[in-house]
């Protein structure tokens, strides 16, 4: 699986590290540009803009190599998220069934690997993982199962999404990597769930703004 996630393989030219290395546009600018304080709970709706699209503007539906890096950002913040929740209920170790601690254990992994590889496509550009606070969702296995299929399912939807924003072929092949496994998250776990895996015949992506809105409603990320 993670041999799929090489930044050789899929940034040949080096063209995305280039571009983000010239974007330069970092969490901690956004904030300092934009006057918004990192410390205290983040409100829905209110920061996200700046946690989850780190440049002056949010993503834009006009593709070029500087929304790339916006766009591999997004995807970064989403990956922290997913990647912390999923190590967070590994070390807390109150899962009880097997079915659901061998998918935390196996989705930890993949999940960190997605983070490594994104950091290592946008280097210095790549923004600063956020503080967390999941509460009880890693350890009531009830809240476990239906957060994780919150958030692999938003994770489908919004790398769906970003598709036909997106630039540069080597950013369209990391991008596609990804969000393929996700779509096996989604289905594993809502197979866990007693739920179809499959529940449509095609998939609606969501956007930015449904996304963040998604992402508000869990109230886990912190400044």
């Amino acid at each position: 699986m993670t041999s799929l996630l090489n930044l050789a393989a899929l940034d040949q030219s080096g063209a995305i590290q280039e571009t983000a290395e010239a974007a330069g546009a970092t969490r901690a600018d956004f904030f300092k540009r934009t006057g918004i304080a990192t410390a205290g709970l983040v409100a829905a709706g209110t920061m996200f803009d700046g946690l989850l699209s780190p440049a002056a503007a949010a993503i834009s539906s006009k593709p070029s190599k500087a929304n790339d890096v916006k766009i591999l950002n997004y995807a970064l913040t989403l990956e922290y998220l997913e990647a912390e929740f999923y190590n967070q209920a590994v070390t807390a170790n109150a899962l009880q069934m097997w079915q659901v601690k061998n998918f935390a254990l196996v989705v930890a992994g993949h999940e960190g690997a997605h983070v490594r590889l994104l950091q290592a496509v946008l280097g210095s550009a790549a923004v600063k993982k956020p503080t967390f606070d999941f509460g009880d969702a890693i350890t009531n296995e009830a809240k476990f199962v239906a957060t994780a299929q919150i958030l692999e399912d938003t994770g489908v939807a919004a790398y769906a999404g970003q598709g036909p924003n997106i630039f540069q072929r080597p950013v369209v092949k990391a991008a596609l990597s990804i969000h393929s496994v996700e779509a096996r998250h989604a289905s594993w776990i809502r197979l866990i769930a007693n739920q179809k895996p499959a529940p449509a015949v095609v998939d609606e992506p969501k956007t930015e703004k449904q996304v963040l809105s998604a992402v508000a409603g869990t109230g886990f990320i912190k400044g």
